[in-house]
């Protein structure tokens, strides 16, 4: 099932729960506005290329639409709707004054060089500069973009609009970047491990840790959970992944990546086929790579106790079924991952105040938000007598629906 399929479906399921007019229901999913546009550039041989950009801006009843920039040869527009849908409940579901919305460039960003990413960011900028804005859409890195794409973005905004360096997020430091934006995501998903594990008595220390994916996320949430007296028993990555029944040593680990660009030959672990590890012996399973790793075909075999969701989708509904059967706690991604986002929302709000905040302050404020929102998906779980993923769900959804009846939305 794919992720649109699965993000409309859990919706539904929240709309059930939470016994919503089927009016309201219908004009929640609808998008509030899709926008397609041609970007045609130079290439450095001088001759014209085009390709074709997206945003989709699903819902502003919360706050300014806010949502990610990928650079993919795969930008499907269906995708692009559901991640947007996601964005919306997302930041509902954290607290945050957002809605939802996502966008890309059907490109292969690894293909082109620098100066032609940099034409085709600001011809893209100048086709949607007046459908974007600090009170209105702010984008923000996804796949294949990152902090320079952001610069390109808010010089060319700024071009039309004045210096307006809260219209995106995930920028240099040196631009108005907040502190703490690179690791909020990774560190964002072991305050909300942290919360979960305390409702059973537990805490990161002395657990096993499995953790797909040695990115940005799943490298700093390996780093953090380290640091707190975690064991990471295997770790993988795109290039193999490795084993170590004592703990493996991170920042060794990360020194080896570093130098070597891949897991493989680290002396501190074995290797190992990259398909067990999400079956390995562990107490705590963190997918942090791609959507759809756990389906029927593994689920059964999983021997994690807790599934901390760090990458988008990565439990298709199948598999939901099977582990919850089995009694496996599933923190859902709308939660675990909304690290990135509130982070965001601070960078966005230091802009804006024209003030910017040290490092201490930007971490303590995500762990008061991201503790806070673990209690609220709590209190809709006791209410609606429903696993995690759908107190978040329900959580989300009906904070959206409140802010859109209390506008007054069939007028």
């Amino acid at each position: 099932m794919n992720a649109l399929a699965a993000t409309s479906r859990n919706f539904r399921s929240a709309a059930r729960l939470l016994g919503l007019d089927s009016k309201i229901e219908k004009s929640l999913l609808i998008p509030f506005r899709e926008i397609k546009v041609e970007c045609t550039i130079p290439k450095d041989d001088g001759s014209l290329v085009s390709y074709v950009g997206f945003r989709v801006q699903h819902d502003n009843a919360r706050g300014p639409m806010k949502g990610g920039i990928r650079y993919h040869p795969e930008v499907d527009p269906d995708e692009v709707n559901a991640l947007a849908q996601l964005m919306t409940w997302k930041t509902a579901v954290a607290d945050i004054p957002y809605g939802g919305a996502k966008g890309g460039i059907g490109c292969k960003p690894g293909e082109l060089s620098k100066s032609e990413l940099e034409r085709l960011t600001r011809v893209f900028t100048q086709k949607i500069h007046d459908l974007i804005g600090i009170h209105t859409d702010v984008p923000a890195p996804d796949m294949g973009t990152n902090a320079q794409t952001m610069a390109w973005i808010l010089d060319e905004y700024s071009k039309f609009h004045g210096h307006s360096p809260a219209v995106v997020t995930g920028k240099p430091i040196d631009l108005g970047g907040s502190l703490g934006r690179e690791a909020a995501t990774g560190r964002g998903v072991v305050f909300a491990t942290e919360a979960l594990l305390a409702e059973y008595g537990k805490s990161v220390k002395d657990l096993r840790f499995v953790i797909q994916g040695f990115g940005n996320v799943g490298s700093w949430a390996a780093r953090l959970i380290h640091e707190s007296g975690g064991k990471i028993v295997a770790i993988s990555d795109i290039s193999g992944a490795i084993k170590n029944p004592n703990g493996i040593d991170i920042p060794e680990l990360l020194k080896h990546k570093e130098s070597t660009g891949s897991l493989l030959n680290f002396a501190g672990g074995d290797a190992m086929d990259p398909a067990e590890l999400l079956v390995h012996e562990c107490d705590v399973l963190i997918p942090c790579a791609l959507g759809g790793v756990l389906n029927r075909e593994n689920a059964a075999s999983v021997k994690a106790k807790f599934i901390v969701e760090a990458a988008n989708h990565p439990t298709d509904p199948e598999a939901d079924e099977i582990l919850s059967k089995k009694g496996v706690v599933i923190l859902p991604d709308i939660y675990a991952n909304a690290g990135g986002v509130t982070v965001s929302y601070f960078e966005w709000v230091q802009n804006i105040q024209g003030f910017m905040w040290d490092e201490d302050k930007v971490n303590d404020e995500l762990k008061r938000y991201m503790t806070r929102a673990f209690h609220n998906i709590k209190g809709m779980c006791k209410t609606h007598d429903c696993n995690l993923r759908m107190g978040a769900f329900t959580l989300g959804v009906n904070r959206v629906a409140r802010a859109t009846l209390l506008r007054g939305w069939e007028a």
